[in-house]
C-alpha cells in the first residue's frame, strides 16, 4: 500500500454483479459495517444511465456508512464519479489520491498487480459467478498471496464462515458477491 493512503484499507468488500437485483445489492451495502468495509462497483454491461444511477445510490450509502467505494474501469472516470478509487488495469499515474485495486487469478497477474494498493485474488473456492472455473484452493491461494506486494483480499466462494482461516493463507480480508448479498 502506498503512503498516500493514511487509513488502513478495509478487510471486507462487496463486489457488485449484474446477477444480483438492485434492491438486494443496496440492502447488502446498507448491512456492511460502518467504516470497516468497501464496495467494488462493477456492473460492466449495465446501460450507462442505469449504471450511473445505481452507482450514485451506492455512493450515498457509502458516504453515510463511511465505506470505501471503488469504480471498476479507469482512473479518470473514477475521479469524475467521485469514487475513492478504481478497480482495473488502467495504470494511470496522475491519480495518486485514489486507491487502485486489481484482480489476479494466477502468478503472472499477481506480478502485474505489484503496482496496486490492493489485490483481489480469486477464486479461492468454486463460485456461482464463474461455474466450472478452477479454484485456487487454500494451498494455491497461499502460494500466490506470498508473492503479492499489496494486501490480498480473498474472493471466490468466500463466506462469513471462512473469515477465521483467511489470515493463515495470507489474506488481509475477503470479498464476496453471494456471500454478502444472499440473505444471511
Amino acid at each position: 500500500m502506498h503512503a498516500r493512503h493514511r487509513k488502513k484499507l478495509p478487510g471486507l468488500w462487496l463486489m457488485t454483479d449484474e446477477r444480483v437485483e438492485d434492491a438486494s445489492l443496496l440492502a447488502a451495502a446498507a448491512r456492511l459495517p460502518c467504516g470497516r468495509a468497501g464496495i467494488v462497483f462493477r456492473h460492466y454491461h449495465t446501460e450507462a444511465v442505469k449504471r450511473r444511477a445505481l452507482f450514485e445510490a451506492l455512493r450515498a450509502i457509502a458516504r453515510q456508512r463511511r465505506l470505501v467505494l471503488m469504480l471498476a474501469g479507469d482512473a479518470r472516470t473514477a475521479a469524475a464519479w467521485r469514487a475513492d478509487g478504481w478497480h482495473g488495469r488502467d495504470g494511470s499515474k496522475n491519480f495518486h489520491r485514489l486507491i487502485h485495486s486489481l484482480a489476479a487469478h494466477d502468478r503472472r497477474e499477481v506480478v502485474v498487480a505489484r503496482s496496486a494498493d490492493l489485490v483481489f485474488l480469486s477464486p479461492l473456492f468454486p463460485t456461482r459467478s464463474h461455474p466450472g472455473a478452477g479454484a485456487l484452493g487454500r494451498i494455491g491461494f497461499a502460494a500466490l498471496a506470498r508473492q503479492a506486494k499489496a494486501p490480498v483480499i480473498a474472493l471466490g466462494g468466500v463466506r462469513v464462515k471462512h473469515r477465521h482461516m483467511l489470515r493463515g493463507i495470507g489474506a488481509a480480508g475477503w470479498a464476496a458477491i453471494d456471500g454478502l448479498t444472499d440473505d444471511i
